[in-house]
């Protein structure tokens, strides 16, 4: 019997609408992809999709569908009238976990500029970040 633990999984969602038309690259996805994956993860999935509350539900609904682990998305937090991250999040999330999204906040001054939501679907935890390299660090 091995004494070594697996990695635990981890997906990444881009929420962006400048990703998806091609007008802005992903940089704040592939930072948290090799953020997470420095950090001990194993990062199964990352994938973009468009912002808005139907859109993000539906890529969370996917990405948490049969998965035990970490799913951290980045954009679509802020005050923009598309960033609809949170709201795309509250309409999937089966429990809420207040307490993730609020620890991250003193860790860097955007982080006050962001609208968090963390929460529980099935057997994946659910935590957004803001969209830029440096507002979830």
């Amino acid at each position: 019997m091995s004494n070594t633990l697996s990695p635990q999984q981890a997906k990444v969602l881009t929420c962006s609408d400048g990703v998806i038309h091609g007008a802005r690259v992903d940089k704040s996805g592939a930072a948290l992809v090799e953020h997470l994956t420095n950090a001990g993860f194993d990062v199964v999935e990352h994938r973009v999709t468009a912002d808005g509350t139907g859109n993000v539900a539906a890529a969370l609904t996917e990405m948490t569908d049969q998965f035990a682990g970490l799913v951290v998305s980045t954009g679509g937090t802020g005050f923009a009238p598309r960033d609809q991250t949170p709201e795309g999040t509250q309409s999937v999330i089966e429990r809420e976990a207040p307490g993730l999204a609020e620890a991250r906040r003193p860790c860097n001054p955007l982080g006050r500029l962001s609208r968090g939501r963390a929460g529980i679907r099935g057997s994946a935890c659910i935590v957004h970040t803001p969209g830029s390299t440096n507002g979830w660090r």
